[in-house]
């Protein structure tokens, strides 16, 4: 709530609307924080940015996402709300798109990947920080992906699977 982040803050919650002209807004304007701490890409002429190493450079962008979202409480599920919302600035589907069509995946096979791996770093993360918080809060009594190690290792796996579903729907080279 405004409230809630006004709390945070140490401010009143009418002086949140001096900056932002509404919770739509402010919420973009956190997310875009959260996504923009850490570039998903390395600058132009990096030693990752061999377009026909999209595999690599398409794990390096989800693990670094996953890394941003977790840096922040609910970053997860924040961020995706704005997302859904059409929202922000930031959009990591749009990094991950160019990463595949500069590689010549083609368009359209080349958003619905990028918005798969998206969708599944959204949902990892989600389930990564509700457990963390329900174990913090004495809710459950042990974490079942035993602890960060283990999922770390789910989401490593995670990745693999959906770069190995865009390889499987690749054209056939000529």
């Amino acid at each position: 709530t405004m409230r809630r982040v006004a709390t945070e803050l140490d401010v009143q919650p009418s002086a949140l609307y001096h900056h932002f002209p509404g919770k739509q807004a402010l919420l973009a304007a956190v997310a875009d924080h959260i996504l923009g701490r850490t570039p998903l890409v390395d600058e132009p002429g990096a030693a990752d940015d061999d377009p026909s190493d999209w595999p690599v450079r398409l794990r390096l962008a989800a693990g670094r996402l996953r890394d941003s979202l977790l840096a922040c409480r609910d970053g997860a599920e924040l961020v995706a709300t704005v997302q859904a919302y059409g929202l922000g600035t930031v959009r990591p589907d749009e990094v991950m798109t160019r990463i595949l069509t500069q590689a010549g995946i083609p368009d359209d096979l080349a958003h619905a990947s990028a918005r798969t791996m998206l969708f599944f770093v959204l949902g990892h993360v989600t389930d990564e920080q509700v457990n963390l918080q329900a174990g913090s809060a004495g809710a459950i009594d042990s974490d079942p992906h035993q602890g960060l190690a283990g999922r770390g290792s789910d989401f490593s796996t995670g990745v693999d699977l959906v770069i190995a579903g865009i390889q499987a729907h690749l054209p056939a080279a000529p």
